[in-house]
C-alpha cells in the first residue's frame, strides 16, 4: 500500500542526531524535511515560515524546551501535527508534552518503521504513543488521584516556565529580558512570583527544579 509523504520541520539540539533522523525521513521514508532547528524558539520561527504538515521535536532543547514550543505551535497552527521524539519516558514529562498538544510521542531509539507508523497515524487525526510509553501514560491516568500531595506543583504560566528554563541555562536578567522582549523589572517580578509559588529560595533552587521537571537541557 502506498503511503502519503509529508513536509516536516525537524528540531533537535544535537546535530548528529538531527542529521540521522533527517536521513531516515528523507532517504528511507521519502518525506520532505523543509527546515531544521536546534532550539525551541528557532523551531517556532521556522514553523511560521514554512508551515509544515508535521513537526518532529525533541523535548530538552536550549532557550525554549519542546513542551513550551509545542504549546506555541499548536496554539498558532492547530492543524500542524507535533510528534515528540525524546529520550524521556518519565510520566510527568510525557503528560506535559501531550497536554501541550502533541499528537504523538516516540523514543529516540524507535525504528524507521515505527516513525513512519506514527507519522501516518497522526496525519489521520489519531494519536500515536510508542508502546514503551503507553503503559506509563495509562498508569499515570489511573493513579492521578492517588499521587502524593508533596508532588503537587502550583500551576505555572508558559512565561514563567520560559523564565525558569532561561535562568537554569545561566542567562542573566538582562539577557532574559532581551530574549523575551520585556523589561528587566518584568523579569525580576516573574522570578519573584516563581520563587513564591514554588517555595524556592535561590537561583540554585530554580535550576534544580528545572532539571527535575525536564524544563531545561542542562545536564543533571
Amino acid at each position: 500500500m502506498t503511503t502519503e509523504t509529508y513536509t516536516i520541520v525537524l528540531a533537535d539540539d544535537h546535530t548528529m542526531i538531527r542529521e540521522g533522523i533527517r536521513s531516515m525521513l528523507v532517504n528511507e521514508l521519502h518525506h520532505t524535511v523543509v527546515a531544521q532547528a536546534s532550539n525551541g524558539r528557532e523551531t517556532i520561527t521556522l514553523v511560521q515560515q514554512h508551515k509544515p504538515e508535521i513537526v518532529l521535536i525533541d523535548i530538552t532543547m536550549p532557550e525554549l524546551n519542546g513542551i513550551e514550543a509545542t504549546r506555541h505551535i499548536v496554539h498558532e497552527f492547530p492543524d500542524i501535527k507535533v510528534i515528540a521524539l525524546s529520550m524521556h519516558a518519565d510520566k510527568g514529562i510525557v503528560s506535559e508534552m501531550l497536554n501541550a498538544g502533541a499528537s504523538g510521542y516516540l523514543l529516540k531509539d524507535s525504528s524507521a518503521s515505527e516513525l513512519e507508523q506514527a507519522i501516518q497515524t497522526v496525519m489521520r487525526g489519531k494519536m500515536y504513543i510508542t508502546g514503551e510509553i503507553t503503559d506509563v501514560v495509562v498508569r499515570g491516568y489511573l493513579h492521578k488521584n492517588e499521587s502524593n500531595h508533596d508532588d503537587v506543583v502550583p500551576e505555572l504560566t508558559p512565561r514563567e516556565k520560559e523564565i525558569i528554563q532561561l535562568i537554569a541555562e545561566g542567562k542573566a536578567t538582562k539577557e532574559i529580558a532581551a530574549l523575551l522582549h520585556v523589561s528587566v523589572s518584568t523579569v525580576d517580578t516573574h522570578r519573584q512570583h516563581i520563587m513564591e509559588k514554588l517555595h524556592l529560595h535561590s537561583v540554585a533552587d530554580i535550576v534544580k527544579f528545572a532539571i527535575r521537571k525536564g524544563l531545561t537541557s542542562v545536564e543533571k
